[in-house]
């Protein structure tokens, strides 16, 4: 299937928004200096689901290391976004339930029952936090802090795209 113009207008907005998000405003908004939001993430989870995994991996490319730039990371976000975004169409697969549909090419919270939605950002937000945070460590002597600081981040970034998506419906 392809994209209508509206779908690919749509789309770009989105992703400009969430990056603009990410970087003025999210970037310095920290709870108990655990818990960090990455609603940029957003910008690889709304992309359709029949987008070609090649188109899929340099997407998530690009947004990580634009975030790299402004993060001054060199690479990490990158790096976890990218792993995200391979580990994303399986995850699609066994989280939202296709039966009894056509092929769905948008993941949108109101065309997903909630719990569905909930689950796949979820599990990509896990995947996605780990990388960066265990980058970020580059050792196992902070195990449980970097463990801690997963779980926070995960819960929060989830939390927040959920948030984001009711505000952000067609």
């Amino acid at each position: 299937m392809t994209m209508t113009l509206r779908e690919i207008v749509r789309t770009t907005l989105l992703f400009v928004f969430y990056l603009a998000l990410q970087i003025l405003l999210v970037r310095n908004l920290v709870l108990f200096d655990y818990a960090f939001c990455f609603v940029y993430i957003a910008c690889i989870l709304m992309l359709p689901l029949d987008t070609s995994l090649t188109l899929l991996l340099v997407t998530a490319f690009v947004t990580g290391l634009i975030v790299d730039t402004f993060y001054n990371t060199l690479g990490m976000h990158a790096a976890a976004t990218v792993l995200m975004a391979y580990f994303r169409p399986i995850i699609a697969r066994t989280q939202i339930d296709q039966s009894g549909q056509e092929f769905r090419t948008e993941v949108l919270l109101q065309d997903l029952e909630t719990g569905q939605f909930f689950r796949y950002v979820l599990i990509l937000a896990l995947i996605h936090h780990a990388a960066l945070f265990f980058i970020e460590a580059s050792s196992l002597t902070l195990l449980i802090p970097t463990l801690i600081r997963i779980g926070a981040s995960v819960l929060f970034t989830t939390v927040s795209i959920m948030l984001l998506t009711f505000f952000t419906k067609r």
